[in-house]
């Protein structure tokens, strides 16, 4: 908690933010980054970028639940790990990654062969989807299938993966339109990558609706929901019998879903109990949240569900940090058209989409855990009470399957 206290806790931050020894960046970017096709931007680092990121830091340890205490004469005690850890999770600060502890670095380097292996990828054509996309395809993977509902985005990640890593690369890329926000749609898409495969080692759910609007999808369903959460669930759930005999011959199968730290922002009133909440407006960044939240508790749900029968698959989820996306740099206009540029005013401090996939690789990779939400490079995160509520998961998958099976007949085991 945090309590009156008489020297300012934003001057204790930026003290301590000086004194901390912030690495030389070693991150390499692959050749010919272009933002045309992953909006990747090159800043250099200023004093004004220092400023900006006390800025930051202040934000993130006075609105999320750090180890600080205070109490009402001068005493501050603040984790000193902890503020690096935040710097390390959230920014794009050079070197950034490089505070995190010892035992939770992780880079793309790190990445192990992946020969043989079968992927998905949800969002696969642009932001951090492109760049998982690319370090599998990079680290040998057998097939890398791109599930996205845009042509145009779809060839220009296809001329991506040639640039980047040579035209016999393209062989093992295949597009597959999907909107996940069209249930019928992507049921058919993941039945028929069913019939198509005979095993799936790694399944990244990572398209999204960002911070917009609220809106409905066909199904008269809270589209952020619908995308977001139901998609990925009805192509999880289709495609678990192929993860399910690919974990059975031996292998370890892993699936991911894309969290954020902003699942924190989900309504604390959150209960998951009828169509009414799901449709509720709670402005865009409840609504968005709302899925983060919605997305840790599915992989903790699945981590639970088939821990016993099924150890070899293993569920978790991620927090990318900070990222510059389309979501990031166009859609937040949508829903705040001026302050939308103050947004875009911290491109010196957000992570370009290598630095924004390296939490996705490790537990995409690595990880030997399940029902984990793993931060930037490789923290484990307890994440928000409501994230760790159980029986709040389950009403979670219990609502999911009423609405699927009364809003578009599909009626679907979950574990």
């Amino acid at each position: 908690m945090i309590g009156m206290r008489s020297t300012p806790i934003e001057t204790v931050i930026c003290q301590n933010l000086a004194l901390l020894p912030i690495p030389k960046a070693t991150t390499t970017r692959p050749s010919g980054y272009d933002a045309t096709y992953a909006y990747g931007f090159t800043w250099s680092v200023t004093t004004g970028v220092t400023d900006l990121a006390c800025f930051w830091v202040i934000y993130k340890v006075v609105h999320s639940p750090f180890s600080l205490y205070l109490n009402n004469s001068t005493s501050q005690i603040l984790s000193m790990q902890a503020l690096k850890n935040t710097i390390a999770e959230n920014t794009g600060i050079p070197g950034a990654h490089q505070l995190a502890k010892p035992e939770h670095q992780f880079t793309l380097d790190n990445v192990p062969d992946l020969t043989g292996k079968v992927a998905i990828v949800t969002g696969g054509s642009e932001g951090i989807g492109l760049a998982s996309a690319t370090t599998l395809l990079k680290h040998g993977a057998a097939k890398v299938f791109i599930l996205s509902p845009s042509p145009e985005h779809a060839e220009e990640a296809l001329q991506f993966f040639e640039k980047e890593l040579g035209i016999t690369v393209v062989d093992r890329v295949t597009w597959v339109p999907c909107d996940l926000a069209d249930w019928a749609q992507t049921r058919s898409v993941a039945s028929l990558l069913a019939s198509q495969n005979d095993r799936l080692d790694i399944l990244l759910n990572i398209a999204g609706r960002g911070i917009m609007t609220a809106q409905r999808n066909q199904y008269d369903i809270d589209l952020h929901m619908a995308l977001n959460h139901f998609g990925h669930v009805i192509l999880t759930s289709t495609l678990l019998p192929l993860l399910k005999k690919t974990a059975e011959s031996g292998s370890t199968v892993r699936i991911v879903n894309a969290g954020s730290n902003l699942h924190e922002s989900a309504p604390k009133e959150t209960r998951f109990t009828d169509v009414a909440e799901l449709n509720k407006d709670f402005g865009p960044n409840g609504q968005y949240g709302r899925t983060k939240l919605a997305a840790i508790l599915y992989a903790r749900y699945l981590a639970r569900h088939l821990s016993s029968s099924h150890p070899r698959i293993l569920a978790n989820a991620f927090h990318p940090g900070f990222v510059i996306t389309r979501q990031s740099t166009e859609h937040i206009h949508e829903p705040y058209p001026i302050l939308g540029w103050g947004n875009n005013a911290l491109y010196p401090l957000k992570k370009d989409i290598w630095d924004g996939s390296v939490s996705v690789m490790y537990i995409a990779t690595m990880t030997e855990r399940s029902g984990e939400y793993i931060c930037p490079p490789a923290i484990p995160e307890p994440g928000s009470d409501l994230s760790r509520d159980e029986s709040l998961g389950e009403q979670l998958m219990e609502l999911t399957k009423q609405v699927l099976k009364s809003k578009a007949s599909i009626d679907l085991e979950f574990y």
